[in-house]
């Protein structure tokens, strides 16, 4: 444990954003503030930090910001800051401002470059925040809960669409190493396939089983589909269309995106993000350092970076058989 007093943190975004991340810039930077210490904002992720582009935040500075989609701070990938050279840089910028410690807020990537400052001597605490649900050391992370109602929400009215016209729908969500994103919101959704990059399922699975739904009295079939499956939505949609004659109906493709990032977070990605803000300050005040700050069975834990940076995050794929059968 450390005991040299922190007196001037940075806060950054990097990566993907996702809905909450400035509730937990406001809990951080308004917790620090409680415990004496001087916040800066480092704008545009690790390229503005490699640039020194860092902003004086004060209370009133992330006031009405707590709903807000997306990242006062923006984020941005940066290339530079994976070479060493990039992150001396980075720590040069840091220690010309005087900055003690660093609050990384973001996903896989974003917290091996917060592991990968530690290793230089600067005390660091991530915060889990991405939409993939892919980080380990949390349950969830915050983005989450948001983006899984924003996918429920057209899948629902798609179904209604669908319904109404006796068609399929292939509704395309992100999630390029994971499916998560994907088997919650598919499930949710009471979709009759899933398909997730952690299983496999060729487009004539897909014409399988909904011609199998038709064939038990169903009106319509939705398929889920992650961004990173085997087959991407656009190859399978073009399957069923040179296949269709000897399938018999066709597919409409509706792809989600970046849609399900933006908007307002939820009550539950609102809260989270303040937990855990919170918990990434107090956590520097205590002396532990080099930490990812997470929620495990209700509880916020703080996980080794090293250990995060190098485990890998498992698919309960168990959960695609219950869907099988629920779809029945």
């Amino acid at each position: 444990m450390r005991k040299k007093r922190i007196k001037r943190i940075a806060v950054l975004t990097s990566g993907g954003d996702a809905p909450g991340m400035n509730a937990a810039i406001r809990a951080v930077t308004r917790t620090a503030i409680h415990e004496n210490m001087k916040v800066f904002g480092v704008c545009q992720g690790y390229a503005g930090l490699i640039a020194g582009d860092f902003l004086p935040l004060g209370p009133r500075d992330v006031g009405g910001i707590i709903h807000l989609g997306g990242t006062i701070l923006r984020s941005a990938r940066s290339r530079e800051f994976k070479t060493e050279a990039g992150r001396n840089k980075a720590l040069a910028a840091l220690q010309a401002k005087k900055i003690d410690a660093a609050i990384i807020i973001g996903g896989n990537g974003s917290q091996t470059g917060a592991y990968a400052l530690s290793q230089l001597g600067l005390p660091v605490v991530g915060i889990a925040s991405t939409i993939d649900n892919d980080l380990a050391g949390s349950e969830i992370t915050i983005g989450v809960d948001t983006a899984m109602n924003i996918a429920l929400e057209a899948i629902d009215r798609l179904k209604t669409t669908a319904a109404s016209h006796k068609r399929a729908f292939l509704v395309e969500v992100m999630g390029r190493d994971c499916g998560y994103l994907a088997l919650v919101a598919g499930i949710s959704g009471g979709a009759e396939v899933i398909a997730v990059p952690e299983a496999p399922c060729r487009p004539e699975d897909i014409a399988r089983e909904l011609k199998e739904a038709y064939e038990r009295g169903k009106s319509h079939g939705i398929c889920v589909i992650a961004e990173g499956a085997e087959f991407k939505a656009a190859d399978i949609a073009s399957y069923f269309r040179e296949h269709h004659e000897r399938i018999g109906f066709e597919l409409r493709l509706t792809a989600l995106g970046h849609v399900q990032r933006g908007g307002a977070p939820g009550v539950f990605d609102r809260f989270l993000a303040t937990r855990l803000g919170a918990a990434a300050v107090e956590a520097l005040v205590r002396g532990e350092e080099n930490v990812l700050t997470g929620l495990m069975k209700g509880a916020i834990v703080t996980t080794p970076l090293s250990e995060v940076v190098r485990a890998k995050k498992t698919l309960d794929t168990d959960l695609l058989r219950m869907a099988h059968i629920l779809s029945r």
